[in-house]
Parts: C-alpha cells; structure tokens; sequence
C-alpha cells in the first residue's frame, strides 16, 4: 500500500477504535459484562468493514481508475446487505446486549465516515498527472508562414 493509502487507513482507524473503546467501557458500566462485549462486537464489526471496504476501494483505484466510482456504489450496497444479514442472524441472540451493539456499531461507523472526510480533505492528492500534460502538449510543426 502507498504511504498516502496508509495515512488515510490510520487517520480513519484510529478515531472509530477509540470511539469504539470508550462505547465498551461506558456501555460496561451502564450494562455489564454483555454490554462490553455487545459493544467490542459492534465495534469489531464496523471497524472491519469500513476498513475491508477503504483497503478495497484504494486496490480498485490503483488497478482500475475507470470502475472506481461504480465499484464504490458496489461495495456501500454490499456493506450493507452484509449488515443486514449480520444484524438478522443475531437479532435473538443472549451472548450480548444487543443495544450496545447497534449503538456503538452506528457510533464507530459515524465517526469512521467523518475522519475519512477529513483525511481526504487534508489529503495533498493530485488530480492531475503533471507529466502527461507536459507529453501532450501540441508541438509546432510545418513552415511558420
């Protein structure tokens, strides 16, 4: 991964783990055992996916500019759908406080979604490639009459 790649994952990572850190401490202390663990899941989970979907976009980007923006609609629909199921397979469960879980997941995504905002904007990310306009600039040719 290119050192720029890098930085983005660290400046939206470490925020959300703090979040999600300080969401397993208070919802311990609010609701218990079940509710730290509640919370360590829905930060696990968020952090993972907006993390597995931030790795991928970059790939995406690096290989194939030319899909980057449908393969991101992709992957948001597929995060999701991905949720979806999770949040229906342990919708009964009693290994953890469900509450904590949805709470802190939305929290961790949130503030996972704010610091990528803030790092691409603080990001010094070309939009042009400096040394193709200098390649195809027109060059003179013919008399000059």
């Amino acid at each position: 991964m290119p050192s720029n790649d890098v930085r983005t994952l660290l400046r939206t990572a470490v925020p959300a783990t703090a979040v999600g850190a300080v969401a397993v401490l208070v919802s311990g202390l609010v609701v218990g055992g079940e509710g730290a663990i509640g919370a360590l899941v829905g930060a696990a989970v968020a952090i993972v996916f907006m993390g597995g979907g931030l790795v991928a976009l970059q790939l995406v980007a690096k290989k194939m500019p030319q899909l980057f923006q449908a393969m991101g609609l992709l992957l948001y629909v597929l995060q999701l759908l991905l949720l979806f199921v999770f949040l229906a397979v342990f919708k009964e469960t009693e290994l953890f406080d469900f509450k904590a879980f949805g709470f802190t997941l939305l929290a961790v995504t949130l503030v996972w979604i704010a610091a990528q905002a803030r790092a691409y904007m603080k990001a010094k990310i070309l939009y042009v490639d400096p040394e193709s306009a200098e390649a195809e600039k027109p060059q003179k040719t013919g008399s000059a009459s």
